[in-house]
């Protein structure tokens, strides 16, 4: 692998876990993405890369896409240790929102974890509740073809999107307010998570692709 340029910015991109999110081809939309906007950028298919202390500690962004799976108590405390350094880390759906369902440290950092999606592929809108937010400025409310996410999430997160559910799938949910985009903090790190993006497809919709990049972009380290 050639150095980077000392100028940029370094993102790595670990995918992996359940197939159905389709993380390789996640991977190679943002990993793209991101190139072209000057980051030297790897890509991983294993978790042990997270064990490079010195290594993760002097990235710029991690980007993790790996549904479920389990994770060692070693690989998680490299990938805690780096965001809690500084090293900024976002992602979206599942492959960030529903990893690791046994390490709640895990869950904790991310500031949500996902529960259910009444309806499984519903039509749904997307609030933009924050549109003074360098991740939301300039996107307007639109619609979604795709699962919508209800989550377990943490209060403390600054949300910048959200969704309303129906009640048509389920009952006792009718008029609950959802977060779908939020921002928090982990130690020094910056943590960005949306939950849009079931597979590559949904990415087709532009501002689903723009919020999940731009989070990428905000939470890199300043």
């Amino acid at each position: 692998m050639s150095s980077k340029p000392r100028s940029a910015k370094s993102a790595l991109l670990c995918w992996g876990g359940w197939e159905g999110h389709e993380p390789k081809l996640g991977a190679e939309l943002f990993a793209g993405l991101l190139r072209e906007r000057g980051y030297a950028v790897e890509v991983s298919d294993t978790l042990d890369s997270y064990l490079d202390t010195a290594k993760m500690q002097a990235l710029d962004l991690i980007v993790p896409i790996w549904t479920m799976s389990t994770i060692t108590p070693e690989q998680l405390k490299g990938l805690l240790d780096a965001v809690a350094s500084g090293v900024g880390i976002a992602g979206w759906h599942g492959t960030m929102g529903d990893s690791f369902r046994a390490s709640p440290e895990y869950q904790f950092m991310v500031g949500g974890q996902w529960v259910a999606h009444p309806g499984n592929i519903i039509d749904y809108k997307v609030h933009i509740a924050h549109p003074d937010h360098p991740i939301t400025e300039g996107l307007s409310d639109f619609w979604m073809h795709s699962e919508q996410y209800y989550m377990h999430v943490d209060p403390s997160n600054h949300v910048l999107a959200t969704t309303t559910f129906s009640g048509e799938y389920v009952p006792w949910i009718d008029g609950c307010v959802m977060p779908v985009v939020w921002t928090r903090r982990w130690g020094k790190g910056r943590v960005a998570y949306s939950s849009l993006g079931h597979v590559r497809k949904d990415f087709d919709t532009p501002q689903a692709r723009e919020l999940v990049l731009r989070g990428m972009l905000w939470a890199t380290r300043t």
